[in-house]
């Protein structure tokens, strides 16, 4: 796998792996982070993990672009455990009704049954590769190649929190109001950004996420445990 650096303005570096989105990919952008983060070259301000790169961040009267990236190259090929814990997330989601404005045309367009999307939908483990977009906001992967579509045509000047969207060989959860193109076929009552908690984020890169179907009544319990932040929803830590 070729290593591109690309200089970006005058206080950042762009360290690209390849030219595909998958897994491996993500395991290399992600094992650079965690070395980074502990090796402590002087000027590393902070590293943003993306899909395939992974932008560092330094401070331009500490350090140059050319010293970091001879000293990025060193770690390329070292060894190191990740600094953080990697979780398996459970999320309850309800794809019923309103919950799930765009079930029945993600089923037309697929040729699938309403109850066939939900099944193959809640019937992988997902990686979060990024965070990013809007705060909190995952992109997961890797949906089910019978769900991939293309984003909406229309999109949506107003997505509530907690929507559950599908769009290319992605799924991801809305942490937040805001406008989006993605198909929304459910909908989670659990909240996945929260400014008063820390980390503010539920999930972080490298994470894995199942979701699970609920109905609207259990919908309405977890939701109201959520208000009054007493539920958290399962997770396990991942084997390294």
């Amino acid at each position: 796998m070729t290593v591109k650096f690309l200089p970006s303005a005058d206080s950042a570096v762009i360290v690209e792996f390849g030219d595909g989105i998958d897994r491996a990919v993500s395991d290399r952008v992600l094992g650079l982070a965690a070395r980074l983060r502990s090796a402590g070259i002087e000027g590393v301000v902070e590293v943003v993990p993306t899909f395939r790169s992974l932008m560092v961040h330094y401070d331009p009267l500490r350090a140059s672009a050319a010293a970091l990236i001879r000293a990025i190259k060193t770690l390329l090929s070292a060894k190191t455990a990740l600094d953080r814990k990697r979780c398996l997330w459970r999320v309850p989601v309800c794809y019923q009704g309103d919950f799930a404005p765009d079930l029945a045309s993600v089923a037309r367009q697929t040729r699938l049954a309403p109850d066939e999307v939900v099944a193959l939908h809640a019937g992988i483990r997902y990686h979060v590769y990024m965070v990013g977009f809007v705060p909190g906001y995952p992109y997961m992967g890797d949906l089910a190649e019978a769900l991939a579509l293309p984003r909406r045509a229309d999109p949506r000047v107003r997505v509530p929190p907690g929507s559950v969207a599908i769009a290319t060989t992605m799924t991801a959860i809305y942490p937040l109001e805001s406008p989006g193109g993605w198909h929304l076929i459910g909908t989670t009552p659990i909240r996945i950004f929260d400014a008063l908690a820390a980390p503010p984020a539920l999930f972080a890169p490298g994470d894995a996420v199942e979701f699970e179907a609920i109905d609207r009544d259990t919908f309405a319990r977890i939701r109201s445990a959520t208000e009054r932040r007493e539920y958290r929803p399962a997770s396990t830590e991942l084997a390294a």
